[in-house]
């Protein structure tokens, strides 16, 4: 008797599924969904396609089809997100690392480069993705990493924790730069950062409803929400920012793709030097650097 569930069979009704839901890339998300639910690389599913699913597996991967139709994004059902080359694990209080934010750390990496032991804070932290990329591709770099939202400061930890980095990096509740640990100096002095890094909320309030699916409904609001124009975290953050530098130390955004002059006159008009713009591969404005002044 033929089994009613193979690799092959259950990729078919997975794909059948999304397309009728509307989701763009449903064959990409089907295979990536029969993979993570099966652990069969696509080398042994194009060798095996008729290999047999169990009643129980093949379940739980329709279950994951059904979640997925309605837009709950892969990484979220996976718990699986790749940035700059590492895998990080998310869930729905963290935004997912996006393509677009590997520029940020790239242009982080290079403003660092030749600093034998960079001390990092990285506020608006979430998923702690971007923080972990600079202290991995830093050996001598520490760090801390704040955010207002418990829940993804747990989800860091475990990212964190997963790659060995607890004993270099500290994780802080706080909103923005509100939490004491901040001036917790022994002499009662402000500890300075040689970088400060955001990936900040920066959608405006009312355009979060035009959003994807997948973003207005299953990213959390609290990281999305710029307030009435976007910038409100920008103009927080810059105008506390040279108070946790050291002199000649960077601040570093992601920004919209319309930001690209807002933010820059924010840093200039707050004192900051050498501000300048970085642009994604799509080639919109996207990374926006500034220096405390020596």
């Amino acid at each position: 008797m033929k089994c009613e569930n193979t690799l092959a069979s259950l990729l078919k009704k997975g794909k059948s599924v999304l397309e009728e839901s509307g989701i763009e890339e449903a064959g990409l998300d089907a295979w990536l969904l029969l993979e993570y639910e099966t652990g069969k690389n696509r080398a042994f599913f194009l060798a095996h396609p008729e290999e047999e699913v169990g009643e129980k597996q093949a379940g739980e991967y329709l279950q994951l089809i059904r979640q997925r139709s309605l837009h709950v994004p892969v990484q979220q059902l996976t718990h699986q997100a790749f940035f700059m080359g590492y895998e990080f694990w998310v869930n729905e209080h963290v935004l997912i690392p996006r393509q677009d934010t590997e520029c940020l750390v790239e242009e982080a990496l290079g403003c660092l480069k030749g600093m034998e032991h960079p001390r990092i804070l990285d506020m608006c932290t979430g998923s702690g993705c971007i923080l972990a990329s600079l202290l991995l591709e830093l050996p001598g770099s520490t760090g801390v990493g704040a955010d207002i939202s418990c829940e993804a400061l747990e989800v860091a930890r475990r990212n964190l924790h997963t790659y060995g980095l607890e004993d270099r990096a500290v994780l802080v509740q706080s909103d923005l730069f509100a939490n004491c640990f901040f001036d917790m100096g022994r002499d009662g002095t402000t500890e300075l950062f040689d970088m400060i890094i955001s990936n900040p909320p920066y959608i405006a309030t009312a355009e979060i409803d035009r959003l994807t699916e997948e973003v207005r409904r299953h990213d959390p609001r609290i990281a999305l929400d710029g307030k009435e124009d976007g910038l409100y975290f920008y103009r927080a953050i810059t105008a506390q920012a040279e108070r946790f530098l050291k002199p000649g130390g960077c601040l570093l955004y992601e920004i919209g793709y319309d930001q690209g002059e807002t933010v820059p006159e924010l840093m200039r008009q707050s004192g900051f030097a050498e501000v300048r713009k970085q642009k994604d591969l799509a080639g919109c404005d996207r990374v926006v650097c500034g220096r405390k002044r020596m």
